[in-house]
């Protein structure tokens, strides 16, 4: 049995976790490969929504397994708060979620020194969802982390101070007071309480190896779908450097964030917008800033689900979007919030980008880092409610007319079709 993949085409936000949702079913373990507590899954389901940060979004089929694998990084305080909303609608995480021992954790001082590093860039800053996310995955890569399946040893908490000392002492060698800055609204001191019994309460769920558990399973002919979070053009090799996260968000960062070869890899689900968004500093070509911009927005509620902030939007873009579908193998497509777009008499695509003259349809180095003009198509808009359908045959021919002219130019056809945030509004093509 092989492991199936689904990830984001774009920058993130367009909507996998709902994907996830709705697949499930076909599958016996759902299984987060990276990223951390800055990705904000969103799902519709009965009509409440819920938001998740850390936590696979299969948690809501109780017959399934979860997986936080060991690609992932976990801030205790985020998770437990995570999973305590969960109880209260009662789901028990407990009941069907394994955390990866060799998943590290991002301690207190990780968020202080994610806010002093966007603090020291000034007008230059990346725009970090302050989680702690980089400083984390830096100690990472620097062999200094700290990780889930150290919770139990006797040294857990000196081990943890010692890291935190450390990073105290960087912070105040970059000129700044560690005292005059808040997580969450607490005080160092507080959080790093609240953060240490959280850590302790993570004893309830099983720590397993997750490589083995995984390989075992796809062994065992069970089927394993990995879940990606953040977007391809956010990857920190890929993606628009230095604008990116931490980690690969890409289908190879299956491999190294579950322990799973190369050749395990079956589907792979790519998750795109109608139109695309972006959250924090970076490029993007077609971004928008006028009335059709802030339509989409408020049309399409774009705010972040794990900051707040107000996405920057834009066009569709073909060159990153083919991109993106190079870079993963992509054998499967899902369109996303097309419906957010059933008001516009007039819709574009971006088929090409103007870089200093020169025309090109690549997302190369220079269109990362240099002004790029983008060259659209026009199409017309379908200009009515498209939620209701329930076949891809009652849908206006507008609509039809634009999903074939998308499945032309990017030479894969669009097997999920999403029409609004619940389940119900999905249709299988």
């Amino acid at each position: 049995m092989k492991i199936d993949i689904l990830l984001g085409l774009q920058w993130g936000d367009e909507g996998k976790g709902k994907i996830v949702d709705v697949l499930t079913p076909n599958y016996d373990i759902i299984a987060r490969f990276q990223g951390g507590p800055n990705a904000g899954h969103t799902l519709e389901i009965g009509g409440s929504r819920h938001v998740l940060h850390t936590i696979p979004s299969g948690i809501f089929h109780q017959d399934k397994i979860n997986i936080i694998g060991n690609g992932v990084i976990i801030d205790p305080l985020i998770l437990r708060t995570e999973v305590d909303k969960l109880t209260e609608k009662h789901v028990d995480a407990r009941l069907n979620m394994r955390i990866s021992k060799r998943a590290h954790l991002i301690l207190p001082t990780h968020r202080l020194l994610d806010a002093v590093s966007e603090k020291s860039k000034g007008d230059d800053k990346i725009g970090s969802t302050l989680k702690g996310i980089g400083p984390c995955y830096t100690d990472k890569t620097a062999r200094n982390g700290i990780r889930v399946g150290d919770i139990p040893a006797s040294d857990f908490k000196e081990k943890c101070v010692a890291l935190m000392n450390l990073h105290i002492r960087t912070i105040i060698g970059m000129g700044f007071n560690p005292d005059e800055f808040q997580i969450d609204g607490h005080s160092l001191k507080d959080y790093q309480a609240k953060w240490f019994e959280a850590a302790e309460l993570m004893k309830e769920f099983q720590f397993i190896d997750s490589e083995y558990f995984i390989n075992e399973a796809l062994d065992r002919g069970q089927r394993v779908l990995a879940e990606g979070a953040q977007g391809s053009l956010l990857d920190v090799d890929f993606g628009s450097y230095p604008f990116v996260t931490s980690s690969s968000t890409i289908a190879a960062g299956v491999c190294s964030g579950l322990g799973v070869a190369p050749g395990r890899i079956g589907k792979v689900f790519g998750v795109f917008k109608a139109y695309c968004t972006r959250v924090g500093s970076g490029p993007f070509p077609t971004e928008l800033f006028d009335e059709t911009g802030e339509q989409l927005r408020q049309q399409g509620r774009e705010f972040g689900s794990t900051t707040g902030r107000p996405r920057r939007c834009g066009w569709l873009d073909f060159p990153s979007l083919k991109y993106a579908i190079m870079l993963n193998g992509v054998t499967h497509l899902a369109m996303m919030k097309a419906d957010v777009m059933d008001n516009l008499e007039q819709i574009k695509v971006c088929t090409r980008y103007d870089v200093g003259g020169e025309i090109t349809e690549k997302v190369s180095f220079e269109s990362v880092n240099n002004p790029v003009e983008p060259l659209y198509d026009t199409l017309p808009g379908w200009n009515s409610a498209i939620r209701d359908h329930s076949r891809v045959e009652q849908l206006p021919k507008e609509f039809n007319d634009y999903l074939k002219y998308i499945e032309d130019h990017i030479k894969l056809p669009i097997t999920i079709i999403s029409l609004g945030p619940g389940r119900e509004h999905t249709l299988m093509k």
